[in-house]
């Protein structure tokens, strides 16, 4: 597979319009046609404000599509990739009743139904299948909505596109659903190559069966739309031709993609014109959305989003790059456009055999996208913020501030009310920090002009929740240098929220060049040191309860396994320790390297007075096993070193497991629970001694 040369911006731009997309359409899904005319009128900008709500929130559009696509990274099956094992990434990543899906149950909810078929042991494509969930469950939209990823990593190969997309497809989803999913992945997979939308139609609808409905209906629009120019008589035609009143279910594939197929027609290629289409055509306004405004980024660019600037429309401004990916890898969870498109391309230069590309040396902020701000907005004074080309051909953040601004990006649930509006929605936010004491901290800076100073800073919740903030030592920047400055973590209070950079003098033209952090992290916790609600917050509840008992956290699994997990994928050398006082319970203990619910090393105290150090990848295998007294309600000091491929397991200090195993070569920590109550406290994570 030959990757275009412009591949890297046009994936960042699929993703920046899938995410403005979903954020356009999300304040008013479902609302009829009727509703949107009468209260909104035609959706021509975001509308979140008129309706008092946030413009970034979570949305299983924006979790599922990123989230699922990680089955290439994890399974390393490369095109060979099956639904068996994209069914073992949704048990992975997916906290029963928290995190991606709408949790609507059985029957009612497609994805919850395929969801409640794996955990029972019915693998992918089965879990799926009409034969298993009936027509009207297997054909509803989830298929379509999640689908722009597997386009995205086989651009300009609409088969391998389509062979991926429908594996995924099928978890969950059968007949019509998947056939609507083909198309829109075929089309934004050509869309790289080609920007004539009846020849993406053309090359689509060969990989469907010419009877099938979707085929029947892009065939009427067509019609429809060379004889008739007025959408809304077009949007008519389909309603009464292919509504919802013709199809059950609370959101089915084929009218949904009717709408997506109209508006790409009437739009003419015009970012906003179609956006404005099908959002104000109604039905499921933000998966509707999220896939034209993935499809349109893919096809016209970055340029193509960026031409709604001509009429004010500023689409880019007020999104940030932000976004929301809460699962059970909660370091991932506080995430932008950039990131996520970086994800992308590298799934795509792999299945294209070329290298992982990792812009200004692994820096988590690189802002190597034209126009990308990666989150970072204006936190104190008066600043302005753009990204600028550099003369190495690299790209930066650029500052233009009158006096003092700091300026900055989340790493973790940017505030309490911020947490507080999840806590009974839909789509939960769990997430965990990106940054901890004990890492050092680079940033890569320079300026313009001579005078310019700037420091890094750092916000964290204190212990009460109230706003903490460290700044770095201040560093002087002459004009055309750059400057990197480092410093260490220290121990702070609470978890750290928020970095950036805080410029002062005569500001004009500061440059923010990178920004990443590494090491392993130096942190302790105790109860009555820790008392605010962030602090809890910071680990990903994976567990059936979390309460607060006479430990620290008292964690309940009524089946099965849980997690209580805090960390990131960068984590690879460290040493976790807690105290651990098992209720009964099956097994518990401690975890490391926690790539999510099924993929992690652990430390257990198992029945028989038995220790395991076992591994998690998707199913079981204990490395190693030995004898040690243990009893319920007593208390026991469990250790787990991870250096390399080396693996120690201690119990109360003594050396109790050893093992070598490659599997696994990063992660968070977690907390582990088999059916019974867990009390835990002291929880210490450092570099390994």
């Amino acid at each position: 597979m030959k990757l275009p040369p412009d591949y890297a911006d046009r994936v960042y731009a699929g993703v920046l319009g899938k995410v403005i997309g979903v954020y356009l359409g999300r304040p008013f899904e479902g609302w009829p046609y009727e509703w949107i005319r009468k209260r909104l009128g035609d959706i021509e900008y975001y509308v979140h404000d008129r309706l008092d709500v946030p413009l970034v929130v979570t949305d299983d559009d924006i979790s599922g599509t990123f989230t699922f696509l990680r089955a290439l990274e994890d399974h390393g099956s490369g095109a060979a990739l099956s639904s068996r094992e994209i069914g073992q990434t949704w048990l992975n990543y997916l906290i029963r009743e928290r995190t991606v899906l709408w949790w609507g149950g059985l029957g009612n909810s497609t994805e919850h139904t395929a969801y409640l078929r794996l955990k029972s042991g019915i693998e992918a494509p089965e879990s799926g299948s009409m034969e298993r969930n009936g027509k009207v469950v297997a054909e509803q939209i989830g298929a379509q909505i999640f689908i722009d990823g597997w386009a995205m990593v086989a651009p300009g190969n609409p088969e391998l596109a389509v062979q991926l997309a429908s594996a995924a497809a099928r978890v969950s989803h059968d007949g019509e659903a998947v056939y609507g999913a083909r198309v829109l992945t075929a089309m934004e997979s050509m869309a790289f190559v080609e920007r004539d939308t009846d020849k993406l139609l053309d090359t689509a609808l060969g990989y469907i069966p010419p009877d099938s409905v979707i085929a029947a209906m892009i065939g009427d629009l067509r019609e429809w739309h060379a004889r008739d120019s007025d959408w809304r008589r077009a949007r008519a035609r389909l309603a009464e031709r292919y509504g919802y009143d013709k199809y059950g279910g609370n959101c089915h594939m084929v009218p949904n993609h009717g709408l997506i197929v109209l508006a790409l027609l009437h739009g003419e290629g015009d970012f906003a014109e179609t956006l404005k289409i099908v959002n104000t055509c109604g039905w499921d306004t933000d998966c509707n959305s999220g896939n034209v405004g993935c499809l349109l980024g893919i096809k016209e660019g970055l340029a193509g989003i960026d031409a709604g600037l001509q009429k004010g429309l500023d689409w880019r401004g007020p999104v940030a790059d932000r976004l929301y990916m809460p699962t059970a890898d909660g370091g991932r969870a506080i995430s932008d456009c950039a990131s996520e498109a970086l994800h992308v391309i590298n799934m795509g230069r792999g299945l294209a055999g070329k290298q992982a590309w990792a812009p200004r040396d692994g820096a988590q902020f690189h802002f190597s996208f034209p126009g990308s701000v990666q989150g970072f907005q204006v936190a104190d004074g008066e600043a302005e913020l753009s990204n600028v080309a550099l003369p190495s051909g690299e790209r930066a953040l650029r500052i233009d501030a009158g006096g003092d601004a700091r300026v900055g990006s989340p790493v973790f649930i940017p505030s309490l009310e911020t947490a507080k509006w999840y806590e009974n929605r839909v789509y939960q936010l769990l997430a965990s920090p990106r940054i901890f004491p004990g890492q050092t901290v680079e940033a890569t800076l320079s300026a313009q002009a001579d005078g310019a100073r700037a420091n890094v800073w750092l916000s964290c919740y204190g212990e009460d929740d109230e706003t903490v903030t460290f700044d770095d030592d201040t560093v002087e920047l002459m004009a055309g240098e750059s400057r990197r400055v480092s410093f260490t973590v220290p121990a702070l209070p609470g978890p750290i929220f928020s970095v950036g950079v805080r410029v002062e003098g005569p500001a004009e033209g500061v440059r923010l060049e990178a920004l990443k952090w590494s090491g392993a992290p130096e942190f302790r916790l105790e109860r009555p040191r820790h008392r605010g609600a962030m602090t809890h917050r910071a680990w990903v509840n994976g567990v059936d309860l979390l309460t607060k008992g006479f430990e620290m956290f008292r964690l309940v699994q009524n089946t099965g396994m849980g997690l209580l997990m805090q960390g990131t994928r960068e984590w690879r050398d460290y040493s976790v320790t807690a105290e651990v006082t098992p209720h009964l319970v099956e097994r518990a203990g401690i975890a490391a390297r926690v790539q999510g619910l099924t993929r992690f090393y652990g430390l257990l105290l198992a029945g028989g007075n038995r220790v395991q150090l076992v591994r998690m990848l998707h199913g079981e295998d204990v490395l190693a096993e030995a004898d040690v007294e243990w009893r319920l309600g007593g208390t026991y000091r469990l250790t787990l070193q991870v250096d390399g491929d080396r693996l120690v397991g201690k119990v109360d200090g003594a050396v109790a497991l050893e093992a070598t195993d490659r599997a696994l070569d990063c992660g968070a920590v977690g907390l582990v629970v088999e059916e019974g109550r867990l009390g835990v406290d002291r929880v210490q994570v450092g570099a390994v001694a």
